[in-house]
């Protein structure tokens, strides 16, 4: 049972996963269990060139942002559990006791946040619900989102990024999954308000 899954290796989930991932120390993070399913083969950050992306060097390749992303969560915060290669097919349950079937297993969690793309069709079965047209791209390009209030779809699931209805910017993205993450903090510090941050004096 994990206190916090994961799903989606891009930009938004593997910001929301370092940002939980640092709290490791503070007394209401220390016996959570977080995970994150990195699937990264649809991100657009496969074909992404960087250039306008604060605290990003300009010429900055999105595919290498994925592996280097990956790669810092291991090093800095082994105990983000790291999923690679599965693909979420359904999500089902309720706050408390989520049910995950991915292409390879099944796993359990009290919370999930969804952190994939909006592509068009929704593949992920038991959310078809929340799923309504982009509202911050043009109908062209036939964009979705989920449904949601400052990122909650509903009790126990959250959602990030151009999937929760923000424009397709790596800073918004990074921001967003940053904004769930403690959001998550926050619930697991009974309300009262987190945000996480290293210092060189400390």
């Amino acid at each position: 049972m994990f206190d916090v899954l994961i799903i989606g290796g891009g930009v938004s989930g593997m910001s929301c996963a370092l940002v939980l991932g640092s709290a490791r120390n503070k007394p209401f993070v220390i016996d959570k269990k977080i995970g994150i399913i990195t699937h990264q083969k649809a991100s657009s950050l496969q074909d992404a060139l960087f250039n306008n992306a604060y605290g990003i060097s300009a010429g900055k390749l999105g595919s290498e942002l994925l592996t280097e992303s990956v790669e810092q969560l291991q090093q800095l915060y082994p105990h983000v559990t790291q999923i690679p290669n599965e693909k979420v097919m359904k999500i089902d349950g309720e706050f408390g006791n989520f049910t995950i079937t991915t292409n390879k297993n099944i796993y359990r969690s009290q919370l999930v946040v969804i952190s994939i793309g909006a592509g068009n069709p929704f593949t992920i079965e038991g959310l078809d619900e929340y799923v309504i047209p982009h509202q911050k791209t043009i109908p062209e390009k036939n964009r979705i989102q989920l449904k949601n209030v400052d990122h909650k779809v509903t009790e126990g699931i959250y959602v990030t990024g151009t999937l929760a209805g923000w424009r397709s910017q790596l800073a918004i993205a990074s921001g967003s999954g940053a904004a769930v993450a403690t959001d998550i903090l926050t619930l697991w510090n009974n309300g009262v308000h987190v945000q996480v941050h290293d210092s060189v004096r400390k």
